[in-house]
Formats: C-alpha cells, sequence, structure tokens
C-alpha cells in the first residue's frame, strides 16, 4: 500500500477511525484483534503492510494509547516500529513486571522512554488522537496530530504523551512534563 500524506479530514471524505480501548492487561484483547487485522491486511497487500497504512485516524487510552504509539512511531526508516503481532508480547511482559497495588511508574516511563525516545508529536506516520487529564486543571487533555499543524507547543514528546494516558490514581502516580518546541520556548 502506498504511503499517503496526513491531513486533516475534508467534508465529504469517508474518514477510517481505529480506535484503541485500554484497560492494562485486557489490552490485550484489542491487541491480539490488531495483529488478527494486521496479518489478514498483508495476505492483501503483502509483508510490509501495517495498521498505520490503513487508518486515517488512530486514536488510543492508557494501554491503547501504548498500542498506539508502538503502530504509529517511526523507525529509521519510516515504517512504524512495531508490527502488530509484536504488541501482545510486549504487553504481557510489561504487566508482568506491574503485578501489585501500586506502581511507582518508574519501568513504565523508562521503557517507554527507551522505546519512543525522541519521536513527537507530529513524526507519527498517521494522525493520532490521545486523551488524558489535566489534575490541575481538572480537564481533559486531547493530544493531537492535527493541533501540532498550527500550534507547535503542542508538539511534545509521544513517550509523555503514552505516559500521560497510562495513569490511573489507584496504579500510576500522576505525570507532569515541559514541553519545549522547536524555539526554545516552553
Amino acid at each position: 500500500m502506498s504511503k499517503k500524506k496526513h491531513q486533516s479530514p475534508v467534508n465529504g471524505r469517508l474518514i477510517t477511525i481505529l480506535s484503541i480501548d485500554g484497560g492494562g492487561i485486557r489490552g490485550i484483547i484489542p491487541a491480539k484483534i490488531l495483529e488478527f487485522l494486521e496479518s489478514e491486511l498483508q495476505k492483501l497487500d503483502g509483508e510490509d503492510a501495517r495498521i498505520a497504512d490503513y487508518f486515517d485516524v488512530i486514536a488510543g487510552t492508557s494501554t491503547g494509547g501504548l498500542m498506539m504509539a508502538m503502530l504509529t512511531a517511526p523507525d529509521a526508516n519510516n515504517h512504524p516500529i512495531y508490527a502488530a503481532k509484536d504488541i501482545a508480547p510486549g504487553l504481557l511482559g510489561l504487566m508482568d513486571i506491574l503485578v501489585g497495588p501500586k506502581y511507582n511508574g518508574k519501568y513504565l516511563q523508562e521503557l517507554t522512554r527507551e522505546i519512543l525516545g525522541e519521536t513527537r508529536l507530529h513524526h507519527k506516520l498517521t494522525n493520532v488522537v490521545v486523551p488524558s487529564f489535566d489534575i490541575k486543571l481538572m480537564q481533559p487533555t486531547i493530544f493531537s496530530s492535527y493541533e501540532v499543524k498550527n500550534l507547535d507547543y503542542k508538539d511534545v514528546l509521544l513517550s509523555d504523551i503514552c505516559i500521560a494516558t497510562s495513569v490511573a490514581p489507584t496504579y500510576f502516580p500522576q505525570h507532569s512534563f515541559t514541553n519545549v518546541d522547536g524555539f526554545g520556548q516552553s
């Protein structure tokens, strides 16, 4: 499948959206579904076919946000860093380490930063939407690749977005971060 230039939806145009639910270990279910979907797409379009090639927008929250990042963050060859078949084993390994009543979140932060490095929201292979919650303002915060096109200061590290969407008061501590844009402004 050819790589398309991702742009904002236009009135009257069909838009394909993939929304990936979260839920900790329950994230294995959508991971396995995505694995099946990608394998079927590969039967049709070849082994290089990836989920990010088929959706105009991919959204995810909590575990779904982590999966979204894995499916849409580019490697050095501008392909997703993970194929869908690689996600479920990674989630199982992460959940094994996190078993317990409370986690300090350090392992999640280290692993997410190791996997995603300096990848920012504008680097994604397709448009993405990731919800989170701002505790100081007591309101939802939506990270969107659409907003980055007009608001440079919203081009945050993908690792910070993944950690922020994974915060659950009884499991992980809040995640605060300051974004520095390309002009050194925060």
